[in-house]
């Protein structure tokens, strides 16, 4: 049997790094909806950099300094991933949507700020909106959520539409359809000449309400 030493082992100590030389960062752990979210934005900025011809799930977890298992963990595969981002796209749209509505003082005020939202909007993520639906097995995933927020936003209109111009429920309904089209023609002019944000809203403002007011005019109820 070996002998106890009588004298304290030499303590160790921790290997110091050169100096001048920094220690390699740890990697920040995160709440899941906040990493998702780091996600989805790397793959948005890669697809607005080079389309979809480049884009895999190892390139967006590298990106976005995940590993390759841990991105699977968010997303089984590319197509869910980017049906996530679509879906988001949208909630995005609806809630701003919400939010102008909520601080809207009277109904001219209503249709500018939604107008202007809508526009600007799409200026700035038009062109990822547009390779986005252009992929029909993610835009399929989304399509009856969009549909039905679509909906929404024309009942709600058409609601408001009778109120202020006190029009017959058929014309409302047809004005504030063909209404929501002018505003998307609006912003994909915008998106295409690149011209001044409020000066596209305020000629699709102006369009708008001159249109109601000489269908009010041609059509009030009696």
């Amino acid at each position: 049997m070996p002998k106890p030493s009588l004298t304290k082992p030499a303590l160790l100590k921790p290997a110091t790094k050169p100096k001048g030389q920094r220690a390699a960062p740890r990697r920040q752990r995160l709440a899941p909806e906040i990493r998702a979210g780091q996600i989805l934005d790397c793959a948005a900025r890669l697809i607005l950099e080079n389309g979809f011809t480049e884009i895999s799930m190892e390139r967006v977890g590298r990106d976005a300094g995940v590993s390759k298992a841990l991105i699977y963990n968010y997303f089984p595969n590319l197509t869910d991933l980017l049906r996530a981002l679509l879906a988001r796209e949208i909630i995005a749209l609806q809630q701003r949507g919400l939010e102008e509505v909520k601080a809207a003082g009277n109904f001219q005020d209503l249709i500018r700020r939604t107008t202007r939202m809508y526009i600007q909007h799409v200026a700035e993520r038009g062109p990822l909106l547009q390779r986005l639906w252009k992929e029909s097995a993610v835009a399929r995933s989304v399509a009856d959520a969009d549909k039905q927020g679509r909906e929404e936003a024309v009942n709600y209109f058409v609601k408001r539409v009778r109120k202020e111009y006190n029009l017959p429920l058929d014309i409302a309904i047809t004005a504030v359809d063909m209404q929501m089209a002018m505003t998307e023609t609006a912003a994909q002019h915008l998106f295409n000449t690149h011209n001044d944000v409020d000066l596209a809203t305020d000629i699709c403002v102006h369009l708008l309400l001159g249109g109601l007011d000489s269908l009010s005019r041609a059509y009030q109820k009696k």
